[in-house]
């Protein structure tokens, strides 16, 4: 099954979607047309990117096969955190403390991000401070505090330790033994920020066009212009509209969507199916009482689970992974009975919403973004750049990445280059047997999550 067919299905019933409103609409590329930058992939990554050319004067036209949103960016947990999906010390083996500390102070800056564009663009998108990191057991526990210690003591990074006596007072749950809380990071509604940032984005002058999926990228020599072929199903015209776009610079956005455009690019990422479920909404006074602080939570597993409360008393809960493009069968009941390990008082309440869709990981967990022709060998895909791997925690990193992008065009690379030397495997099994080799590997990775 093909993830747009799956995407059709698990978008059918999405919180989201019902509670987001497309006021706008972009019309489908039909003819050819040129531009400074081409970006490809109408996302966080790519709308940042697009707002800071634009504000550094460049034309862009940004293409998103679908619409805006659809993909991971319209359907996340909603939670703002710093930091990237894989460890620092992963960085801090690669590239060594300075840098690592440069790459966690960008990330910290990419949740500032986030506040400064809600500001600057009026973005209503439900914000609300406050995150808990959970262990579920003393062991993890453990774990959890010689994280906090290091993180305060080599990156400043402030946050205040619970003992298992107080969880009580910050989440009313049978499940979680301590944790950690900060009121640096926090959540908001992902769509109505995505989408703001399209009209923001379209306000400044980027041209976008949804419903154009890019069918193929022609790069000629260092220096030449690219091009860009689209294909596009329009009302009211029979069979498929074409177009093209001819462009300086590319930006490859679009991560797991964007199969058969870049081929040395996709054997470095996995699509992986993460799933969410909105509560029916509850009696206020219940609501209030599961997370008295309101944060967003996360625990510390492997496979972990992430929740947070909803500003209209519903609980959004998500969490479990499938490594193959069908959606798990009985989703909402499934995903119920999990929130229910957690809150087992909500034993009532019905899960009106399930959706889900795909991140794309990388075997590290960390970014991978850099030119193509680090991949290729080919000068000609020197001005074509490319953003992935966030590894489902690209909210507010997607923000500084598109920003960290715009620098390196415009001629200050030295940012984006710290990320560009992170170094990537390829998931080992090739094409047809990669899924099953990350399958009995994430199945270890649970047994260690039940010790």
């Amino acid at each position: 099954m093909s993830l747009l067919k799956t995407d059709q299905e698990l978008t059918r019933n999405s919180y989201y979607v019902a509670t987001a409103p497309r006021t706008q609409r972009y019309a489908a590329l039909q003819d050819d047309v040129s531009a400074d930058v081409a970006v490809v992939g109408g996302g966080l990554a790519g709308l940042s990117a697009a707002l800071e050319l634009r504000a550094r004067g460049y034309s862009v036209v940004l293409l998103e096969a679908r619409e805006l949103g659809w993909g991971a960016s319209g359907r996340n947990g909603g939670q703002v955190i710093a930091g990237l999906a894989s460890d620092i010390s992963v960085i801090e083996e690669q590239l060594g403390t300075a840098a690592a500390r440069r790459v966690w102070d960008m990330t910290v800056e990419a949740v500032n991000l986030v506040h400064e564009r809600r500001a600057r663009h009026a973005i209503d998108c439900e914000w609300q401070s406050g995150y808990l990191t959970l262990a579920v057991n003393a062991r993890k526990a453990k774990a959890l505090r010689a994280w906090q210690e290091e993180m305060y003591l080599r990156y400043d990074f402030q946050s205040r330790w619970i003992e298992s006596q107080d969880m009580p007072r910050w989440i009313v749950s049978p499940r979680f033994h301590s944790g950690v809380y900060d009121d640096f990071n926090g959540h908001l509604h992902p769509l109505k920020y995505t989408l703001g940032l399209a009209a923001a984005a379209a306000q400044a002058g980027v041209r976008i066009h949804e419903d154009s999926a890019v069918t193929a990228l022609q790069a000629q020599a260092a220096g030449a212009l690219t091009t860009l072929r689209t294909e596009a199903r329009v009302v009211g015209r029979d069979g498929v509209v074409q177009g093209s776009v001819r462009a300086r610079y590319v930006l490859l956005a679009g991560n797991v969507y964007q199969q058969g455009i870049a081929r040395a690019l996709e054997a470095r990422i996995m699509p992986v199916g993460t799933y969410i479920i909105a509560s029916e909404p509850m009696d206020p006074a219940l609501a209030g009482s599961l997370i008295p602080s309101g944060a967003a939570v996360c625990d510390t597993n492997f496979v972990l689970d992430y929740f947070r409360p909803m500003q209209d008393h519903r609980m959004l809960y998500g969490g479990r992974v499938s490594y193959s493009t069908a959606t798990p069968m009985n989703l909402a009941e499934s995903m119920r009975r999990r929130m229910l390990l957690s809150f087992p008082q909500l034993k009532d309440v019905k899960a009106e919403y399930a959706w889900g869709g795909f991140v794309d990981i990388s075997m590290n967990r960390a970014p991978d973004f850099g030119r193509l022709s680090e991949r290729t060998g080919d000068q000609g895909h020197a001005n074509i750049y490319y953003l992935q791997g966030f590894s489902g925690h690209g909210l507010a990193l997607t923000g500084l990445a598109g920003k960290l992008v715009a620098e390196a065009i415009a001629g200050q690379a030295e940012r984006f280059d710290i990320f560009s030397r992170i170094q990537h495997r390829a998931f080992p099994g090739g094409r047809w047997l990669r899924t099953p080799a990350l399958v009995l590997g994430m199945a270890y990775y649970r047994i260690k999550d039940l010790l």
